[in-house]
């Protein structure tokens, strides 16, 4: 590892960060022009990537059914908006102390914002907007999840993100590969609305690595009263889906199956989960609708 690599990472680690990584500019080189952070910076050499855990203790009461606004806090608008955008904005500071342009990227959902008008010849239109979960697993952070969720194997779902495109000459991290794509499918099994069609499995490329994702009808996701909610930053974008009982599921199974490194000294999951069907009635996790399990 380069030595400015490694110091930008030990200072990130410092401020706060739980995961950083690196993704060199030719990772992107397939990314569709309006997903990709080369576009707004075509320069650029890196991203940099800023990871911060969604504590396993904000998703408790939505587990227990008993405090769901404790996760919308802390795993959801102050952890984006505040614990993680200090950390990734004293990072761009830093490349900047030494010279380096960065730009800081929020994550607004990519799917909400239309293309607008090209302000030159053979650029992309505007409201470029990257896949956050897509630029980690090019970042060698994360694989992607059955969910289309990107996976860590320190924490599994439990993280959120936030970029630095830059062209300071950083170090790239080896793509992950972790085996942390479950073949176990109890997330699908899990959804009381039948929103995860494993039948209608579909593979994504990302940075030349293959995901098998399930499909996924996020009309009936954003109806879920099973801890999903409205998509923050745009209505038009996916609804956030990890505090749901499905990636609560998946985050059951990967705990069980070892593959996390972090470590708890009780279960996750200590009794059966709650869930309410499409017509709001309740139902035992695994009761899917429209014979999709």
């Amino acid at each position: 590892m380069s030595d400015l690599t490694q110091e930008m990472k030990q200072f990130g680690r410092e401020r706060g960060a739980d995961l950083i990584g690196v993704a060199p500019a030719e990772r992107f080189r397939d990314f569709p022009p309006e997903r990709s952070p080369m576009s707004v910076f075509p320069e650029a050499q890196a991203v940099v990537v800023v990871g911060r855990r969604i504590t396993r203790g904000s998703l408790r009461g939505t587990e227990e059914g008993t405090n769901l606004n404790l996760y919308g806090q802390f795993g959801l608008s102050w952890l984006n908006m505040q614990f993680l955008s200090l950390p990734t904005f004293e990072l761009t500071e830093w490349l900047e102390d030494r010279g380096w342009e960065a730009v800081p990227l929020f994550p607004f959902p990519p799917e909400a914002y239309p293309q607008g008008v090209r302000v030159r010849e053979g650029a992309p239109a505007p409201n470029v907007y990257p896949d956050f979960d897509h630029v980690a697993i090019a970042a060698g952070l994360a694989e992607m999840g059955y969910l289309e969720v990107a996976l860590t194997p320190q924490f599994g779902h439990r993280q959120r993100w936030q970029i630095i495109i830059t062209d300071a000459p950083l170090q790239g991290d080896p793509l992950l590969d972790a085996g942390l794509n479950a073949e176990c499918r109890d997330c699908a099994h899990a959804c009381p609305m039948g929103a995860i069609d494993p039948s209608a499995e579909r593979t994504l490329t990302i940075a030349g690595r293959q995901f098998t994702v399930a499909g996924i009808d996020y009309a009936l996701c954003r109806r879920c009263q099973n801890g999903a909610q409205p998509n923050p930053y745009h209505p038009a974008g996916r609804p956030d889906r990890l505090a749901a009982v499905c990636l609560r599921t998946c985050m059951t199974a990967l705990e069980a199956s070892g593959k996390l490194q972090t470590q708890f000294a009780t279960p996750f999951r200590v009794r059966p989960a709650w869930g309410f069907n499409r017509a709001g009635d309740p139902v035992s996790p695994g009761a899917c609708e429209g014979g999709k399990a």
